[in-house]
């Protein structure tokens, strides 16, 4: 019989709750909760600094607010030509150039629109996966990467016919990026490391670890820095020909949106990644094993996001590079917070992200508004979504539930 004096030994933690903070879980839930009304005010806010941003840097501008007490009117006219013109430009860049000198290239804006978004989309999945359980999936980058690196392997040195040479080269990109992420859930479900600290380190890894690969026999082109050449067969087929480069990867991209859909809505999977990133003492009382879902979400994440990986290579680049990757891991991160993590807004974000990818290069080239201006967009975008209050003191929105709160109020 234990002396009563004595206090219980204390019950071992879970390993997996090291990691992740409530204020971490508020903050995330707090942003992927937001209304669709909170997500266009935020689009809204970012283009209306954005436009001020342009304004500033405008030579035009900057020449006419010289004599602003003298003729106002001159240096409003001048800031509203510059900022028109600019998002006109972008728009013409995105979606539809009227100014074109063919039908073809009147319509090639939408096309390249949708070839952008088409990996950002499958990147945004993945790292939404993650979001609605309750995981900062921050490795896209390496994901991506050795996604691409599996994909390329299997690209140029496999011998096979046409069809199940792409498929295959496809599945080698979501292996690698599963089992990339698969290091950074294991190390959180055993240890309780930190997913954010750990994805980043494996960022850089992979991007290292690609350029010694492509120096070495087996990757190594006559080319320095770039690997041999994926074959015809293992190549994503172009949608509608020249010089369109539409390729089959963005009806791979919805298709993937779909079963995202069905995975997180209907499925009993599903069912535990949500339980789990809503409440992992809950759902471990439930009988949910949190350390494996953790595994299990960063598996399907880094599937995705190898995936996308593997479209980026085997639709437009065909030659991998340790760049291969560009900035789409990051901005997969933006794509899933203005989707709310929900396949469909994922689907429109990556779709915008992909717009203001394609529409930045024909702004900057026709009026000279720097590039680096879409870049400050989207990161505005992500301030103001990250800012629910500051968004709703702006417009004057009432706060989650306080209309309700006000309806009760006014019914008694």
């Amino acid at each position: 019989m234990s002396d009563p004096g004595t206090m219980p030994p204390a019950q071992p933690k879970d390993r997996t709750s090291r990691g992740a903070a409530p204020s971490q879980s508020s903050v995330l839930q707090d942003m992927l909760s937001s209304t669709w009304l909170m997500t266009l005010a935020a689009l809204v806010l970012a283009l209306l600094f954005g436009g001020v941003l342009i304004a500033f840097a405008d030579p035009d501008v900057q020449a006419a607010a010289t004599y602003f007490f003298a003729r106002p009117l001159d240096t409003f006219g001048a800031i509203w030509t510059s900022v028109s013109s600019a998002y006109v430009a972008l728009f013409q860049g995105a979606v539809f150039d009227w100014d074109a000198s063919s039908p073809e290239r009147a319509i090639r804006p939408l096309t390249e629109t949708l070839t952008i978004s088409a990996p950002l989309i499958l990147a945004g999945l993945g790292v939404g996966v993650g979001f609605r359980a309750g995981l900062f999936n921050i490795g896209g980058q390496g994901q991506i990467t050795l996604g691409a690196v599996l994909a390329a392997w299997i690209g140029f040195s496999w011998n096979l016919p046409v069809g199940l040479h792409l498929v295959l080269a496809l599945v080698g990109g979501a292996v690698g990026g599963a089992v990339w992420a698969a290091i950074a859930g294991v190390l959180k479900a055993r240890t309780g490391a930190h997913e954010v600290i750990v994805t980043i380190m494996l960022n850089y890894i992979a991007v290292y670890a690609t350029l010694y690969l492509i120096t070495t026999s087996v990757f190594a082109s006559p080319t320095p820095q770039v690997a041999k050449p994926v074959a015809d067969t293992a190549m994503l087929p172009n949608l509608f020909g020249e010089p369109f480069r539409l390729h089959l990867g963005f009806v791979l991209a919805l298709a993937a949106a779909a079963g995202v859909w069905w995975l997180m809505e209907r499925s009993t999977l599903g069912f535990r990644f949500r339980a789990v990133g809503s409440n992992p003492h809950a759902a471990r009382t439930a009988g949910i094993s949190v350390a494996t879902t953790t595994v299990l979400v960063m598996v399907v994440s880094g599937a995705l996001t190898g995936l996308a990986g593997a479209t980026q290579l085997l639709g437009t680049e065909r030659n991998l590079t340790a760049a291969i990757a560009g900035s789409i891991g990051f901005d997969a991160i933006t794509v899933a917070l203005l989707g709310r993590s929900k396949p469909l807004g994922t689907v429109l974000a990556g779709l915008l992200f992909g717009a203001f990818a394609a529409g930045g290069r024909l702004m900057q080239t026709r009026t000279g508004t720097p590039i680096d201006i879409v870049l400050v967009l989207q990161s505005l975008i992500v301030l103001f979504i990250a800012a629910p209050p500051l968004v709703r003191a702006v417009f004057r929105l009432p706060a989650p539930g306080q209309r309700r709160r006000s309806a009760v109020e006014a019914a008694a």
